[in-house]
């Protein structure tokens, strides 16, 4: 099984990369959006406990499976000790199944991702974005707050790629990635 860690600042391009990902290799799509948004409507607020329960469980069954493998996408937070820990515990899930682990970092402009948070496709899959003010402060106010884009030499992972993808359609993306890792 292969495992494909997706992380990148808000409204970079993870999921929709994501969707063209799975499109050219058959590996499942796994949106950090697809457990947040349904914990959203549940509790009408952010519940990271929920959230995280949430994926455990999804984490743990499909880790059992004889699929080809998963995309995760991930806002990971490299100033923040409990991002890294997380990513590891992800890990062990997968690990003891024999999976293959794959880290793509992308990366683009404020300024386009301040345009792409209000793509259709983005408002279509994330409710939460559908407030386009509150949705555009959130994203000016984790990259205040967070430092969400690695530095470079930071991740020493065995296979991994730093992807701008400021001007690259998302199905380039893809296609490079399913190149470069053979998928």
């Amino acid at each position: 099984m292969k495992l494909v860690f997706l992380f990148g600042n808000a409204a970079v391009g993870k999921m929709t990369v994501g969707q063209e990902l799975m499109k050219l290799t058959g590996l499942r799509l796994f949106h950090n959006h697809m457990t947040i948004e349904p914990v959203l409507e549940v509790f009408g607020q952010f519940n990271s406990k929920a959230i995280a329960r949430c994926r455990e469980v999804i984490f743990e069954e499909f880790a059992k499976t004889d699929n080809y493998g998963m995309i995760f996408t991930y806002m990971w937070a490299f100033d923040q000790q409990s991002d890294w820990d997380y990513v590891e515990h992800i890990r062990e899930i997968f690990a003891p199944y024999g999976t293959e682990f794959y880290y793509v970092e992308l990366i683009a402009s404020q300024e386009v991702r301040l345009k792409r948070n209000v793509s259709p496709n983005r408002l279509q899959n994330k409710n939460s974005k559908r407030d386009i003010e509150s949705s555009n402060q959130r994203l000016l106010t984790d990259d205040a707050r967070y430092r969400l884009e690695s530095y470079e030499g930071e991740l020493k992972f065995l296979n991994y790629l730093r992807l701008d993808n400021t001007e690259l359609p998302p199905q380039e993306a893809a296609a490079k990635i399913k190149e470069v890792f053979s998928l």
